[in-house]
């Protein structure tokens, strides 16, 4: 029999990659495996990812023609990429042609799962500096942004301690990541120039036929969340890439009445199912839910009084973990907690 699994372990899979302050040994194990990948400004060089070695080879064996000038530095371990040309829909377009040029060479796994979408790469002022193709950025490490809701209803009986009961999706078992796994009731990637609420309607309405006008009077942001995931098997392509992660949260209360229910549309999603907040810890105990929507639900269990300092032994570190500090710039980082995205470029 499979090991149950604690709120403590939850997160341990969700926030894999150790920390330098807690975890030296570990953090300098994991640095061994990577490269730095670094941008210069007008203040100097600073870190925007983390590039596995077998990455590396693949851009040290790629003509500069279609990768770029490109400077190693193997005793910093940093790698100086993408800087020429000089603007930004320049930059997007070289790594474009770079990511092509890989998937139609089948030089990684993860590019099968192309999906045609750009996400973005901020400098250290918040400024744009390229868009990746989603699936690619695994390869480079940089930080990457979504957003993620629960949708809840109140409701009181004697199955439950609890007054409210959660609606959980299941993914499609053909989707190419985390096929069959238990999943918050809305998430999705923030794509260049997409500001989270206006994410969260799209993917609300795509996912799960949630009406765009009644998100926009009843959907709630709760902060953010912060993570550093290290991919396994199941999430498409090879494991051990780095995904540095900041997810907008938000909760939605619908009518008691079922008038509003989440239905699949978009093929994305298998089912949706209402649990009791019980149901729902056994199946985190299980481990049939996607790490980082296992961390997400964690928070809203801390959030709406589920889990205690009184009747969870590691509530801090969890609630610490849920908010790390992640090195490459992005909304995480304080100064920027007050823009949206589209303020944010230049």
């Amino acid at each position: 029999m499979a090991s149950r699994l604690t709120s403590l372990d939850l997160v341990n899979k969700c926030d894999g990659f150790p920390d330098p302050e807690r975890d030296p040994p570990r953090y300098s194990e994991e640095m061994n495996r990577l490269y730095t990948l670094i941008w210069e400004d007008s203040e100097g060089p600073f870190p925007i990812g983390y590039v596995p070695l077998s990455v590396l080879e693949a851009l040290q064996n790629t003509p500069e023609s279609i990768r770029g000038p490109m400077a190693v530095d193997h005793e910093a371990r940093t790698i100086l990429l993408f800087q020429e040309p000089t603007t930004e829909p320049e930059r997007t377009k070289l790594i474009s042609q770079l990511t092509a040029h890989w998937r139609h060479s089948q030089t990684f796994r993860i590019l099968k799962g192309w999906r045609d979408e750009l996400w973005p790469v901020y400098g250290r002022s918040g400024e744009l500096l390229f868009s990746i193709e989603r699936v690619a950025m695994g390869l480079f490490g940089t930080a990457r942004f979504g957003v993620h809701m629960t949708a809840f209803v109140r409701h009181s009986d004697d199955k439950s301690r609890y007054d409210f009961r959660i609606w959980v999706p299941r993914r499609a078992a053909d989707k190419s990541t985390y096929p069959g796994m238990l999943d918050n009731t809305v998430a999705g990637g923030l794509m260049t120039g997409e500001d989270p609420f206006e994410c969260v309607i799209r993917e609300a309405d795509e996912e799960a036929s949630l009406p765009g006008d009644f998100m926009r009077r009843h959907a709630e942001e709760t902060g953010t969340i912060t993570y550093i995931y290290i991919t396994d098997e199941r999430a498409g392509g090879e494991p051990g890439w780095i995904y540095p992660e900041c997810q907008w949260v938000y909760d939605l209360e619908l009518p008691a009445d079922g008038s509003v229910t989440p239905r699949p549309k978009d093929g994305e999603v298998e089912s949706f199912s209402l649990r009791t907040v019980e149901e729902i810890q056994e199946q985190l105990a299980q481990g049939l839910w996607k790490p980082n929507c296992a961390m997400i639900m964690l928070d809203f269990f801390a959030r709406h009084g589920i889990l205690t300092p009184e009747n969870e032994p590691h509530y801090h570190e969890l609630r610490a973990r849920a908010h790390r500090f992640i090195p490459f710039p992005g909304p995480h980082w304080p100064h920027w907690q007050h823009a949206s995205p589209p303020e944010r470029r230049s």
